[in-house]
């Protein structure tokens, strides 16, 4: 007896994870958040530029001099001349090597303020929240001065931008904060503790991670971080073992009371109090002190003022014998005088010691955008960071033997995007699909393209429909499911009508509403007659104008 041959294996469809498909609703969601960001970007005078999403691997700064190829971090491979390309995982680096290419030339103008949204893409273990393909919103300024007021004016206004983005996202005032720190704050309190210089490069760098990381632990944990290390199963030998930075106590004690000047700058208000601006943050003793135990009682009735100079006071204290802490924090108070200046107060933008990003190439201030909301208990939650930025004084100047002053703000339009949809700030909304024109006689299909190219020409959405036409119940389902506002239809008796060919309008919209109309029986025919007109074909964009205009029916 013969085999039976084998069937051949059906192709599985799957996407690689860390990948996602998105739909209309979600393109529409995004498309119009990108629209508003551009419109605030612009009112700040950036303009657009575009880069390709792949360039030379050593252009984008991940090439590691010790191996023969890029590492994990992105994606890459060889061209036919062997030079390593990948694919980009940010919009800053591709911007350097555009800044660098045309510097000292006619085709650039310095300062250069652009704006550039688009993909990214990062070779690293996808999980809930990141993936391996993202969008965001780019804008910087190169070629500012190199320090003073103007460097402080360049810095100051991304985070003000950042501010007026949020607020043109519909995001209230209180859900968000633009958070700034100062890298040369972070050297400074690195210095205080013993771990200036290369050699201490390593411990270093788990110090800053336990700062960045520093709200996600309780202060026992984080304490654990800075010294020995901490098990996270709760108790000696349980879980994975994480190593700490290996302070001393002295050390530990120094960064915890770096950390801790946000919670001391908040202050009771006296009655001749003045705040610096009308956009100051308040919180009440109740929020402030949740945790704290019965000697609180008091501070509890009262409202509390988050006061950025006292804070700035008490940074400068813990670095006060670092050189470049003291210039952090000179830099900050030009910032905070900058911001006041205008009118944004720490409602909006605030001082935060514990702010760290890009410790590759960050070189001044650094910025983040926060999200919080309440949760059923009327107490903040935050979301984390949306977007960040800061200088970069030295990430142009590797393509030219010169210092190249920068900064530049991002904002995760992907990242936002799904934080809005969580805390229930952003719904997307379906768009409505086009108008559709059935095949009632598939005989005369000719007669109604003609009927979609005269809505079309008149700028109106448009389809014929190009399944099977046997069924018109089938036809009027698959509108139903595109969105459409209202669906065209033209049979013989409508053709051949004595007073001239005629179309029937259904207004799906009001359809849709018929359906949940139940016991009123006057209103359904009322509106059951107003759901389906016959109309001169002469007049069909007009009508179809009417329903439009009635529902509010508009496209991008």
């Amino acid at each position: 007896m013969r085999d039976k041959a084998k069937k051949p294996q059906k192709l599985k469809a799957r996407l690689p994870r860390g990948l996602a498909d998105r739909g209309p609703a979600e393109i529409a969601a995004t498309r119009a958040m990108v629209e508003n960001i551009r419109k605030v970007f612009e009112r700040y005078g950036f303009e657009p530029v575009e880069t390709p999403a792949m360039e030379f691997t050593d252009a984008l700064g991940k090439f590691l001099p010790d191996q023969d190829r890029p590492n994990e971090g992105v994606f890459s491979f060889q061209d036919d001349d062997e030079q390593w390309i990948s694919l980009r995982y940010d919009l800053t680096a591709p911007l350097a090597r555009y800044v660098a290419e045309r510097y000292g030339t006619e085709n650039i103008v310095l300062p250069y303020r652009s704006y550039r949204f688009g993909y990214v893409y990062r070779n690293e273990k996808p999980g809930p929240g990141r993936f391996r393909q993202f969008m965001q919103f780019d804008a910087d300024t190169v070629g500012t001065a190199s320090g003073g007021q103007s460097a402080a004016a360049a810095d100051a206004e991304m985070c003000m931008m950042a501010a007026d983005t949020m607020e043109a996202l519909d995001i209230p005032r209180g859900s968000y904060v633009v958070k700034v720190n100062n890298r040369k704050l972070l050297d400074g309190i690195m210095e205080s503790i013993g771990l200036g210089g290369e050699e201490n490069a390593g411990r270093r760098l788990t110090v800053l991670r336990v700062i960045d990381k520093a709200d996600k632990f309780p202060l026992p944990e984080v304490r654990k971080l800075l010294g020995e290390g901490r098990w996270d199963g709760g108790a000696e030998g349980r879980g994975d073992f994480t190593k700490g930075a290996g302070l001393s106590d002295k050390g530990i004690s120094t960064v915890l009371n770096f950390l801790g000047g946000a919670a001391e700058a908040w202050i009771s208000p006296k009655g001749d109090f003045v705040p610096p601006t009308e956009d100051e943050a308040y919180v009440s003793g109740e929020i402030l002190f949740a945790d704290k135990g019965p000697e609180y009682d008091e501070a509890r009735k009262k409202q509390f003022y988050f006061d950025q100079d006292e804070l700035l006071n008490l940074l400068f204290h813990s670095v006060r014998d670092s050189a470049i802490g003291v210039e952090g924090v000179s830099e900050l108070r030009e910032l905070l005088s900058l911001f006041r200046a205008s009118g944004y107060g720490s409602k909006r933008i605030r001082i935060a010691s514990s702010v760290v990003r890009g410790l590759e190439y960050y070189t001044g201030p650094v910025y983040e955008v926060e999200l919080s909301a309440e949760d059923e208990n009327d107490q903040p939650v935050s979301y984390g960071s949306v977007g960040g930025g800061g200088r970069y004084d030295g990430l142009v100047s590797r393509f030219r033997n010169e210092p190249v002053p920068a900064t530049g703000f991002s904002i995760g339009v992907s990242r936002l995007l799904a934080v809005l949809q969580t805390i229930g700030e952003l719904r997307p909304k379906r768009e409505f699909g086009p108008v559709v024109v059935t095949v009632f006689d598939r005989d005369r299909v000719a007669d109604y393209q003609k009927m979609v190219a005269i809505l079309r020409n008149e700028k109106i959405r448009a389809e014929l429909y190009l399944g099977n036409p046997k069924n018109m119940g089938n036809q009027l389902k698959y509108a139903d499911r595109r969105n459409s506002p209202c669906v065209i239809i033209q049979g013989s008796d409508e053709k051949d009508d004595p007073a001239g060919p005629q179309v029937l309008i259904k207004d799906l919209i009001l359809g849709a509403e018929l359906a949940k109309l139940e016991k009123d029986r006057e209103e359904y025919l009322q509106k059951q007659g107003e759901a389906q007109t016959k109309v001169p074909q002469v007049a069909l964009v007009a009508e179809v104008r009417k329903i439009l205009d009635k529902h509010g029916v508009k496209w991008n």
